[in-house]
């Protein structure tokens, strides 16, 4: 099997079986069917995280950097779009809940987490869309992106280990080690090559 199918498929591995252990847990008996479709959405929201920087680094190729950039804003828009539907799930099943979380006053430590993480994300998104009509040249526009990524990933670590519920906890715990060693590789790389993402640190063959 060539080295890029093995990537690939491992990071299907790795980004399936959190989910589908989450559909085994029995905490899912006393949920409504909003509840378990909106913690849903979180669950693909956050492992798809890890898609981010695993394209942006080249250690998942496709077939061109351009095509790799294409690839990281759709997995972008899907995350949000899954963060946005998981606390519109959250926000319909419990109102007071959310509104003590987003005025950080929730007395559960994740939530606060969880907000942080969605403010970065939320950041991320407008700039993204008015990226052009700021003018920022590249190297600006990786320093902040790069910053608001590392924040959202470290907000969304933390939120889902202090959550005791649907995710299974090894497969959870292994999730987010990998997706911190690989913000901490984009971070590593970014550091030594000033913002250079989506092209393969490997020498070419003459």
């Amino acid at each position: 099997m060539p080295r890029s199918a093995l990537l690939w498929s491992l990071f299907a591995i790795v980004f399936v079986t959190p989910l589908a252990l989450a559909g085994t847990s029995p905490l899912l008996a006393w949920r409504s069917g909003i509840y378990i479709a909106a913690s849903f959405a979180g669950i693909i929201a956050f492992g798809l995280c890890l898609l981010q920087p695993l394209l942006a680094t080249a250690i998942l190729s496709v077939n061109s950097p351009q095509q790799a950039r294409r690839l990281h804003r759709l997995t972008g828009t899907v995350v949000f779009s899954g963060v946005l539907f998981h606390i519109s799930g959250l926000w319909i099943t419990s109102p007071p809940d959310v509104i003590d979380a987003l005025l950080l006053r929730s007395p559960t430590p994740f939530s606060i987490w969880g907000v942080l993480a969605t403010w970065a994300l939320l950041l991320i998104a407008f700039l993204a869309v008015a990226r052009r009509k700021l003018r920022w040249p590249p190297q600006r526009w990786g320093r902040v992106h790069l910053l608001l990524a590392t924040i959202l990933v470290t907000g969304a670590i933390l939120h889902v280990l202090l959550i005791e519920g649907t995710m299974e906890p090894l497969s959870k715990f292994l999730l987010c080690l990998l997706l911190l060693a690989a913000t901490l590789n984009a971070v590593k790389r970014a550091a030594a090559q000033k913002n250079r993402f989506f092209t393969s640190t490997k020498p070419k063959r003459r």
